[in-house]
């Protein structure tokens, strides 16, 4: 049995729809599966059982010896709660007990970290371990994901395979239910069809022009395929990123979303949120050389190719992958 946590959320499903392309059907998908708005997400797939969440670390210790990998994608990834209580009791010690079992029974383990862990980008965004322990993140959920890579580099006792990755800016189908924490993408769709503009953050940086921010925008279906090439392949144990390796800007999202629905671009600025403003990430960029070198070919998909994928098989039609 393969387990995937997380599985009623955007990436976790996607990965169940892939899992069941390549033929696994025998899946234990693990949530909080109470929220009505998610269920769309794991609707008409195939799986041997639904576990809670709260009900799943004790299901985990009586059929471990069923389980041959976990995909432990499940988190709290508000970036704005500050409650540091919560991410450590499900970002930090919820992750260590399943660590502890895979680690007991032999289980290879898959989880997300995130790019969030980098901060502003003082150290650059090289997934070099040995710099790991010098990030700074700019808020708890970053701060919970780099605490844990921090411990899984410290542990004597690991699974015989263990891969943190972190995800840079994810953006595709089955985001509906994520609200403020959905892509720019989503948001600026919603925004075209509901009023016909966009509006962008303007930059307080010099450095940058309006619109002129950049992030490492990565396709949900590139994401899925890294996360079974892990499953597939002799990865080597460890922590690597998983953006696209390349830096666009939020002017050419939002062309390429009104391209994609065939409009012509209306674009306003506003003011980045005061509250914000000295925390913001003016540039993102995954070094992907690392998990290249473990053999993962298959190239990224380009902005423009990912954005017209999404916006007009997924959100016009509102479907789902």
């Amino acid at each position: 049995m393969i387990v995937i946590t997380g599985a009623a959320g955007f990436i976790a499903s996607c990965l169940v729809a892939k899992l069941n392309s390549e033929g696994h059907t025998n899946l234990i998908l693990v949530d909080d599966f109470s929220r009505e708005e998610k269920k769309a997400n794991y609707l008409g797939k195939q799986y041997l059982r639904l576990i809670e969440r709260s009900e799943f670390l004790e299901w985990f210790e009586q059929n471990a010896p069923s389980v041959n990998f976990i995909y432990h994608i499940g988190a709290r990834t508000d970036t704005t709660e500050f409650n540091t209580a919560i991410f450590d009791e499900l970002n930090v010690n919820y992750t260590k007990k399943i660590w502890a079992i895979c680690t007991q029974h032999f289980i290879p383990m898959v989880y997300a970290s995130s790019a969030a862990t980098y901060g502003l980008g003082e150290f650059g965004y090289d997934d070099d371990e040995s710099k790991i322990h010098s990030l700074k993140p700019l808020n708890p959920y970053g701060d919970s994901k780099n605490e844990f890579d921090k411990w899984a580099l410290s542990q004597g006792l690991t699974p015989p395979k263990w891969v943190g990755f972190k995800f840079f800016n994810v953006y595709g189908p089955n985001e509906f239910h994520k609200g403020r924490m959905a892509s720019v993408i989503f948001h600026a769709f919603n925004q075209i069809r509901e009023k016909g503009s966009v509006r962008l953050f303007r930059s307080h940086n010099p450095d940058y022009a309006d619109g002129g921010q950049l992030r490492d925008f990565v396709y949900v279906k590139d994401v899925v395929d890294v996360l079974y090439f892990a499953y597939e392949s002799p990865v080597k144990s460890g922590i690597y990123n998983l953006g696209s390796g390349k830096a666009r800007t939020f002017l050419d999202l939002a062309n390429a979303t009104f391209r994609a629905l065939g409009k012509t671009p209306e674009i306003a600025f506003i003011d980045t949120p005061a509250d914000i403003r000295d925390k913001y990430q003016y540039f993102t960029e995954a070094n992907m050389n690392k998990l290249i070198g473990q053999g993962y070919a298959k190239p990224f998909t380009s902005l423009e190719e990912g954005v017209e994928d999404y916006v007009t098989h997924y959100l016009v039609p509102n479907s789902y992958l």
